[in-house]
């Protein structure tokens, strides 16, 4: 079944603007889940904890902290650790809260309005651009602007146009393979979902096991994504910051 985007369009200084309204709904529904979930976990902390939500925290920043040091030294990574643990952490649950089901409006262009938001190429890819700015901004931050800008002389200088060129190319990259796997395996749920609600009692029947079995393989997919999109920002930064590399 093909479904409506909810937009909304206005003009800056002459350019038009669209905005997909249920992506940004989205964006702000998985920030506040993200929000008042570590919030409820973390209100009660302890030296020696004592519930399984201080625990799975505390597992969850020695996760993130490890995939910083796998990277780079603690001394370089260190102030990286509450961006990546939130980045991992907002990742997961956007690949996920499409998941349970989907919420389409009664309407004649069967109006989509619950999905994942990194089902939206402009979401991955702005996360994809946010990070690389940032690895850009410390880089110069940690060298210098001119230590950094000799880095991409260096081994040859003629490789200069390659290395910049590799920049656009990380981006795209790390942005379009979070989008799909995830708008993919949106497409699929949505068509086995159809299966279930067709009508047909052995339609129902043999799709409602594999949309079960997909569900579990794509909360799976969600958490490997989101640790893949974690993992590479972090090896984008080392590059940047650190001196060895």
């Amino acid at each position: 079944m093909d479904h409506g985007t909810p937009t909304f369009q206005t003009n800056l200084f002459g350019i038009p603007i669209v905005f997909d309204l249920a992506t940004c709904f989205m964006i702000v529904v998985t920030s506040l889940i993200v929000f008042f979930v570590l919030f409820f976990m973390t209100r009660r902390l302890a030296i020696k904890p004592t519930g399984k939500a201080q625990v799975l925290v505390e597992w969850l920043m020695d996760f993130v902290r490890g995939i910083i040091t796998s990277n780079m030294a603690w001394r370089d990574g260190g102030r990286f650790h509450f961006l990546a643990l939130t980045m991992i952490v907002f990742i997961f649950a956007a690949n996920l809260i499409g998941i349970p089901f989907t919420f389409v409006a009664p309407d004649a262009e069967h109006t989509l309005w619950w999905k994942s938001p990194t089902a939206d190429p402009t979401v991955t890819l702005t996360l994809a651009a946010l990070m690389i700015v940032m690895t850009h901004y410390y880089g110069v931050k940690a060298r210098g602007f001119k230590e950094y800008a000799k880095a991409y002389a260096k081994p040859l200088p003629f490789l200069v146009p390659i290395k910049i060129l590799e920049e656009f190319t990380y981006n795209l990259t790390l942005g379009l393979r979070l989008y799909g796997n995830i708008f993919a395996g949106e497409i699929l749920l949505t068509l086995l979902l159809g299966l279930v609600t067709s009508g047909s009692v052995i339609a129902a029947v043999g799709g409602f096991i594999p949309m079960m079995v997909w569900q579990g393989f794509k909360t799976f997919i969600g958490a490997l994504q989101a640790f893949i999109f974690v993992m590479l920002s972090m090896v984008y930064l080392s590059h940047k910051v650190s001196e060895d590399h």
